[in-house]
């Protein structure tokens, strides 16, 4: 567990752009549109409902939006995958994270989790489900599935009050009402076939409706098709 104090050790915003080559070969060389290269701020920033002004998504379909407006990763995670990728570049920022954070990880931040961060309030909303977009950024065709796995995955935030943030700025506990649910028991809960977990994680209210819906299914054994999101475009052919 990280054991800094909580806070925001990088600010970082980017909007979609192209990349890739047209007619390339290799899967992840082709073109694509990805928000996921952000850029640090160092000033205040304004926190609306929707995310951080200057930044965006280029599917909304399965990024920001009111319940995931802020992304967040430890920076405790970031020597990790140095290590895993065998890339020094790995840093903040490395998979399109809003914020990069201290004093906290999967296993000691829980949904519906209340801090008070600058002038703005936020709530945990949901752990990130990793795609296919950060193997492109890194080429690395499997490392959607290996944050998946390794549950190292960050999380959102929804904005309860919008306000001014910027780096540095604590990330003070206000509430904790489900101290049970860590992000880390809902990558479990989700992608573990833990039936009983899943099910009682879909009721908590303060989850985000999609995955308290897709939990509801996999309480039931039933599960859909997670290759769309974890390979995408980047599969062979």
């Amino acid at each position: 567990m990280d054991t800094e104090p909580p806070r925001i050790l990088s600010l970082h915003v980017g909007l979609p752009r192209e990349f890739g080559t047209p007619g390339a070969v290799d899967p992840l060389e082709r073109p694509w549109t990805s928000a996921i290269h952000k850029e640090p701020v160092l000033g205040p920033v304004w926190l609306s409902r929707t995310g951080l002004a200057g930044d965006g998504q280029a599917d909304l379909r399965v990024h920001g939006g009111l319940e995931k407006a802020v992304l967040a990763y430890p920076a405790s995670h970031h020597a990790f995958w140095r290590e895993q990728l065998a890339r020094e570049d790995v840093g903040p920022g490395a998979f399109g994270e809003n914020w990069v954070v201290s004093g906290g990880a999967e296993d000691s931040v829980c949904i519906g989790d209340v801090l008070r961060v600058g002038g703005a309030r936020v709530q945990v909303s949901q752990p990130r489900q990793p795609c296919w977009k950060p193997a492109r950024r890194w080429r690395h065709k499997e490392l959607a599935l290996l944050l998946q796995r390794t549950g190292r995955t960050g999380w959102y935030y929804r904005v309860l009050e919008e306000g001014e943030v910027r780096a540095g700025d604590a990330l003070e506990l206000v509430e904790r009402p489900f101290p049970a649910f860590t992000v880390a028991f809902a990558n479990l809960a989700m992608h573990e076939h833990r039936r009983e977990d899943a099910a009682a994680l879909a009721e908590c209210p303060l989850l985000t409706p999609g995955w308290r819906e897709s939990l509801r299914r996999r309480s039931q054994g039933t599960r859909g098709d997670d290759q769309p999101r974890l390979v995408g475009p980047n599969k062979d052919g």
